[in-house]
């Protein structure tokens, strides 16, 4: 790992002696659908599609009842449009008022997340770690892809990184970091059996019960080794090249994968205005776009359609 930080530690010396291939560049919407039929994203021909967030509970309203029409009429108009969808399933949150797990299943199902520093309420997530959860998810996972696999360019399961507050002191009855581990890899042996056609992708950045360089037991690099044998994809969330705990984390590994399964990296809110601590200064698209290319080697950027950034950046970057 200490061998790769300084690597990609900077941004000097970013051009390769042989530049990788440049990636497939998507807007991500988030939740925002309508997004996706605006005429600046239509009209950007080096945007190849949307990636669009779908939650637990809007496509399980009910137990063994799914709705997948939101997806159908978002894939429907993409195709159309010479557009692909890339879907985000989301059973995580990070605000304390939202649980993207079906209500039948809420109650033992979500756990209630608690900020590292403050030990505050900070969302929830599903209990990725529980046998019966996963039943449930993988169903939900089976019957995507019965409908939409070779359809779409792919699907991503939403970031591992989770917090029960300091040292996972608040986690809930049944939760150890290792099982969490299991379940991660169980649903990513799922999400690739659902979808051999189309990208099956984890995002994985952050893993519960370690801290890279200094407490590492193995969590995060057995997750990515998991993925290459099972030909899962990976990427991750944040774009942000001079932050130590993504250095330290995803982003090496991430890089390792390159060549072995697709990649992808999610630039998203607040990366776009964030600020290199060292020079104090925003880096600019271009360079953003050159690091996601030639240091982590992706083969997606989703990019987030934050304004003013979007409009006024990237879209004339990308013309």
């Amino acid at each position: 790992m200490s061998i790769l930080l300084p690597v990609l530690a900077g941004l000097t010396g970013l051009v390769a002696a042989a530049a990788a291939e440049p990636p497939r560049h998507f807007a991500f919407f988030n939740r925002d659908r309508a997004q996706c039929r605006s005429s600046s994203f239509l009209n950007a021909s080096r945007l190849q599609g949307a990636q669009i967030k779908y939650t637990w509970p809007e496509l399980e309203p009910e137990k063994d009842r799914y709705r997948f029409d939101m997806i159908r009429e978002d894939l429907d108009f993409l195709t159309a449009n010479r557009k692909r969808l890339f879907i985000q399933l989301q059973d995580v949150s990070f605000d304390g008022a939202i649980v993207n797990v079906p209500a039948y299943l809420a109650a033992t199902g979500a756990a209630r997340q608690y900020d590292d520093e403050s030990g505050k309420p900070a969302g929830w997530v599903a209990a990725r770690w529980d046998p019966a959860v996963q039943v449930r998810l993988h169903k939900l996972m089976a019957a995507l892809g019965r409908e939409f696999d070779g359809q779409i360019e792919g699907i991503a399961l939403a970031e591992t990184s989770i917090e029960f507050g300091r040292d996972d002191r608040r986690a809930p009855t049944g939760f150890t970091a290792a099982g969490y581990r299991d379940g991660i890899i169980g649903n990513m042996t799922a999400l690739k059996k659902a979808f051999p056609q189309s990208v099956a992708m984890q995002y994985a950045n952050f893993m519960p019960g370690e801290w890279l360089p200094d407490s590492d037991h193995g969590y995060l690099r057995s997750v990515f080794e998991a993925a290459w044998r099972l030909g899962v994809a990976v990427g991750g969330p944040d774009l942000l090249p001079f932050r130590r705990p993504q250095l330290s984390h995803s982003y090496p590994l991430i890089r390792q994968s390159s060549g072995r399964v697709p990649t992808g990296i999610a630039v998203q809110d607040g990366n776009y205005a964030a600020k290199d601590p060292k020079s104090n200064r925003r880096i600019p698209l271009g360079e953003l776009m050159r690091y996601a290319q030639e240091e982590l080697r992706v083969d997606y950027v989703f990019w987030r359609n934050q304004e003013p950034y979007y409009s006024r950046e990237l879209l004339p970057l990308l013309r």
